[in-house]
């Protein structure tokens, strides 16, 4: 007999809020882990495909439809023991978007990740994962921008990278970096004066799939 093991859809949404890197999260009202946030996430119906359950599930549960929340898939989970009432396997997803508004559903809450030291079942290790995922992407890929406005400046950015990798990043060498990576940056021609001071270039992000040179966190600042 083929054994039927349910999958669940579970997403790790990432976001800049107040200056710190938040995730969505709830917290749950019954056992098992009464008490402890989790992750939104919900069973993969039997007419849907991977991408559409995790697009459902931010519109329907996580409580963010028509969000522009970059969806990609992170990971799959699948020991034994990783849900106490029977044995589930779980697709995670990572989202990322720029300051997301919030929840429609009232259960919903933005959290800061540092905060969130103790979640439901797995809840905090598939977190972690998205986390760092993350942060790696920062480095080879022009992710970052997809935590910024359509039009931003070089600060805004540099506050992103410095939010997500929790270090600070020098402001001469970061706008070399990120103005010489070949299609990151793209001028608008307009500037903002909206942090003061001289006025600052708006730029939005580039064709560019990857980042050359990538943007390493390893390199001396």
């Amino acid at each position: 007999m083929v054994p039927r093991i349910p999958v669940s859809v579970d997403l790790v949404v990432l976001t800049v809020r107040c200056q710190a890197l938040s995730a969505l999260v709830w917290r749950r009202d019954n056992s098992p882990y009464e008490g402890r946030w989790a992750l939104s996430g919900g069973f993969i119906q039997l007419d849907e495909d991977l991408p559409a359950a995790a697009a459902r599930v931010l519109a329907e549960r996580a409580g963010l439809p028509g969000a522009p929340v970059h969806l990609e898939q992170l990971q799959t989970y699948g020991y034994p023991d990783r849900d106490p009432r029977q044995r589930v396997l779980s697709v995670a997803y990572l989202g990322l978007a720029p300051d997301l508004p919030a929840s429609t559903e009232a259960h919903m809450s933005w959290q800061p990740v540092s905060s969130l030291l103790e979640m439901a079942f797995d809840h905090r290790r598939i977190m972690v994962d998205g986390i760092e995922r993350a942060r790696g992407k920062l480095e080879y890929t022009p992710l970052g921008a997809a935590f910024c406005p359509p039009e931003f400046t070089v600060a805004d950015l540099r506050r992103v990278y410095e939010i997500v990798w929790g270090r600070t990043l020098d402001p001469r060498n970061f706008h070399r970096k990120v103005t010489k990576a070949e299609g990151f940056l793209v001028p608008t021609g307009r500037t903002t004066t909206r942090d003061g001071g001289r006025p600052a270039k708006l730029y939005r992000r580039g064709p560019a799939v990857l980042l050359h040179p990538p943007m390493l966190r390893s390199l001396k600042e």
